[in-house]
C-alpha cells in the first residue's frame, strides 16, 4: 500500500474520501497486511468542577475498558481498567455507561462537527473521527455521593492497522478563548500529524480548524506551535498504567488539569480543561 495510490493522508469532511481501503462505517477485517486491527472510543467530559473519562479498547478479539473520574474539589481521583468480558463499561460515539462497584456514570453526548482523518502508518494505515466541544450531560455517583454532569466534552473514535512500535502525545481540552469564543482542542504529534491533512484541531464556536504542528514539552507542562505559541497545563491527577505483556508493552500517562496560554493558531485562552497524554506501545 502507498499513501499515494490510496489518496491519503485525507481530512475531511469532504469529497475524495479514500477509495479501496475498508473504513467505518463499513466492517474492518480483524487482519490486514499482518497487523491486527486496533479500535477505541474514548469519551473525555472536561470541567473545571469535574473531569472523567469512558474507554474501550479492542485488540484483535481481546478488549479492554476504563473508566476514571477526578474531582478537584474533594482532591479525590477514582479509576478502573479492567477485562472488556465483564460488561461494567460501555460506550460509544454518543454515550458512556459504567457500573463499577460504587461507581456509576451515565451520560449522553450531543452531535457536533467532525473530523475525520485517514493517515498512513507503517504499511498500513489508521483512521480517526473527533468531535469536540460537544455537551454531555448526565451524572456521576461515586461512592453514594450524585454529582450532575453539565459540560462539554471530547469524543474519539479510532481504528486502525498499527505499526509494530507506535508513540504519541497528544492533549485535549475545552475552555474559553479570552475574546469569549467556546474554543476546544486535538492536537497530537506521532500519528495522524501530517503537516496537511492532519488530526490536529482548534473548534471554535463550534467550527473545526486545522491549525500547524506542535511539540510536545518533556514534562508534559506545555505544548509549543510553529509560531511560538505556547500552552502551558498545570497537573492535578494522573491516570497511568504500564503493562508487559510479552506480545504487548505499553506506557501511558495522562493527567487531568488546566491550561493557560496561548494555543496553536494564535488563540489566547482565558480558561481550559482538559488532559495531555504520553502512550508508547508494542503490539
Amino acid at each position: 500500500m502507498t499513501s499515494q495510490s490510496k489518496g491519503i493522508p485525507w481530512r475531511g469532511p469532504g469529497p475524495e474520501r479514500p477509495d479501496g481501503l475498508p473504513l467505518p462505517p463499513a466492517r474492518m477485517p480483524l487482519v490486514r497486511g499482518g497487523r491486527p486491527l486496533k479500535r477505541w472510543t474514548y469519551v473525555g467530559v472536561y470541567d473545571a468542577g469535574l473531569m472523567l473519562c469512558v474507554g474501550i479498547v479492542r485488540i484483535g478479539v481481546l478488549g479492554q475498558a476504563f473508566w476514571a473520574v477526578w474531582d478537584p474539589g474533594a482532591g479525590r481521583l477514582a479509576e478502573r481498567t479492567r477485562a472488556l468480558r465483564t460488561g461494567r463499561v460501555a460506550v460509544d460515539a454518543r454515550s458512556a455507561r459504567v457500573r463499577d462497584g460504587g461507581v456509576a456514570i451515565d451520560l449522553i453526548v450531543d452531535d457536533g462537527v467532525p473530523v475525520e482523518v485517514v493517515s498512513p502508518h507503517g504499511d498500513e494505515y489508521v483512521w480517526t473521527r473527533k468531535r469536540g466541544g460537544v455537551r454531555a450531560r448526565g451524572r456521576v455517583v461515586v461512592d453514594g455521593r450524585e454529582r450532575a454532569v453539565e459540560a462539554r466534552a471530547l469524543v474519539d473514535e479510532s481504528a486502525g492497522y498499527h505499526a509494530r512500535e507506535t508513540a504519541w502525545e497528544w492533549s485535549a481540552g475545552v475552555g474559553t478563548a479570552a475574546d469569549g469564543r467556546a474554543v476546544a482542542w486535538n492536537l497530537v504529534t506521532g500519528i495522524h500529524d501530517a503537516l496537511h491533512a492532519s488530526e490536529r484541531t482548534l473548534w471554535l464556536d463550534g467550527a473545526p480548524h486545522e491549525v500547524g504542528p506542535v511539540r510536545f514539552a518533556p514534562a508534559l507542562d506545555a505544548l509549543t506551535g510553529v509560531d511560538g505559541e505556547t500552552l502551558r497545563f498545570a497537573e492535578q491527577a494522573e491516570r497511568a498504567r504500564e503493562d508487559d505483556l510479552l506480545v504487548l508493552r505499553s506506557s501511558y500517562h495522562q493527567p487531568f488539569g488546566r491550561f493557560t496560554g496561548v494555543l496553536p493558531g494564535g488563540v489566547e485562552l482565558a480558561e481550559g480543561s482538559g488532559v495531555m497524554e504520553r502512550h508508547r506501545a508494542r503490539w
